[in-house]
């Protein structure tokens, strides 16, 4: 089942770079070849490629064997929102206790994160003979908790609570007064000597692992869900990419959570950087790379909010997605998201060929909707494109619901987008 597959994926990648790295591993299992930024490309005709940027985003791509006459891009993000881990992170709390000193990483639902059993993940820079070495860390192991204040204390827990980032939220680490502990704790974990660490990125993660439900196991729910349902698929789906005139695409960025303004986010050259290598390599010049580019398409796949059953009204009037109703296509008036007339036929018909459904969603016209990567990928290669998503349920809780159903479907319409002998 696709379901358990992502699950397992999800469990595995605790952290944004953890994604990368499982991606990477799928993508080499699959015969693509890797590439450096800082070497010189030899592409192809007919080659299985990827290139990573800061170990937090990636670009895997094929190239056809016939004339090159447009890109099939598939755009999504590997971050989610989380709690990061500061320097020096030891806090001595009531003369008894660690907590460690954190920072918000995009806009959770805090509450979510109390009373559930964390640990945290991520990587460490490390100082070698060789030079420095990058790291990846997995504390595999129950070992924070966020503890709510007893309503006996806190009477407004029910009522609206405004939770202080920096007061609230700190997790609890050990017991004792005593400082230091947590680099010897992650040193010890990870079996590296804790002098030679130069720096370290580590977030928070739920440790509660991803479940299939409901009456008729028709629900997914996990943590990350958003947007590693989407990142997940598109990778599946690039491993049995084959058109003989598309050069298709799969494209994971991280930071998108906090605006995507990183070297490394959707905002950055990432994307127009590596497709203009492509091309320069199959000797596409100037000119054709225009044509190329003004026939191509982007699907900017990023999950989308489902009907909640507890609070409908939520919802816009006469645009509303339900879980396992069909994939979900989002329009905004201001553009917040990328769907135009054309893009929107465009995927229909894809989905129409797929034998899958389509929905769609408008913000309540009084309440402001998030943001995602078409707009702001658009910066950078303005190629026609279209937002589109899973209905999901609690976006941006630490455990996050959506469809089994809409997983499958979604996959069908990948594979059938990359495969179709088809022009924008």
């Amino acid at each position: 089942m696709l379901a358990n597959e992502l699950i397992d994926f999800i469990n595995k990648s605790p952290s944004v770079f953890h994604v990368v790295d499982n991606a990477v591993t799928m993508l080499k299992e699959a015969g693509f070849t890797e590439l450096s930024e800082n070497e010189r490309w030899e592409i192809k005709k007919g080659g299985r490629y990827f290139v990573t940027r800061n170990g937090s985003a990636i670009i895997s791509f094929v190239i056809p064997e016939g004339e090159v006459k447009n890109f099939r891009m598939i755009a999504s993000h590997g971050d989610s929102p989380t709690f990061r881990i500061k320097n020096n992170p030891e806090i001595t709390a009531g003369q008894e206790y660690i907590v460690l000193n954190t920072e918000k990483y995009g806009g959770m639902i805090m509450s979510s994160w109390f009373d559930r059993p964390l640990s945290f993940a991520g990587r460490v820079m490390l100082d070698t003979n060789k030079g420095i070495e990058i790291r990846l860390v997995n504390i595999d192991r129950d070992s924070l908790i966020i503890p709510n204040l007893a309503i006996h204390m806190n009477r407004d827990i029910n009522t609206g609570y405004n939770y202080n980032a920096s007061k609230d939220t700190l997790p609890l680490f050990e017991m004792g007064s005593q400082k230091g502990g947590f680099m010897d704790f992650l040193a010890a974990e990870c079996c590296i000597d804790k002098d030679n660490i130069l720096s370290h990125e580590l977030y928070l993660y739920n440790r509660q692992k991803g479940s299939v439900w409901g009456r008729n196991n028709e629900f997914i729910s996990a943590p990350r869900l958003d947007d590693l349902q989407c990142a997940f698929i598109s990778l599946k789906a690039i491993l049995d990419a084959d058109n003989e005139n598309s050069i298709c695409m799969s494209l994971i960025f991280d930071n998108e959570e906090v605006g995507s303004g990183s070297n490394q986010g959707a905002d950055s050259n990432f994307l127009e950087c590596v497709t203009d290598r492509i091309m320069e390599c199959l000797g596409i010049n100037y000119e054709d790379r225009y044509r190329v580019l003004s026939d191509s398409f982007l699907i900017s796949a990023d999950n989308a909010h489902a009907v909640h059953p507890n609070h409908t009204d939520k919802a816009d009037q006469t645009n509303r997605p339900y879980l396992n109703k069909g994939i979900v296509i989002k329009n905004n008036a201001s553009m917040k998201y990328v769907t135009n007339g054309v893009s929107e036929a465009a995927f229909k018909k894809i989905c129409n060929i797929a034998g899958v459904a389509t929905q769609s969603y408008f913000n309540r016209s009084d309440i402001a909707g998030g943001s995602t990567l078409g707009n702001i990928s658009l910066r950078h290669v303005s190629i026609n494109s279209i937002d589109i998503g899973l209905p999901e349920l609690a976006m941006h809780s630490c455990y996050e619901t959506a469809g089994v159903k809409d997983m499958d479907d979604l996959l069908k319409v990948f594979t059938k987008y990359y495969q179709l002998i088809w022009n924008s």
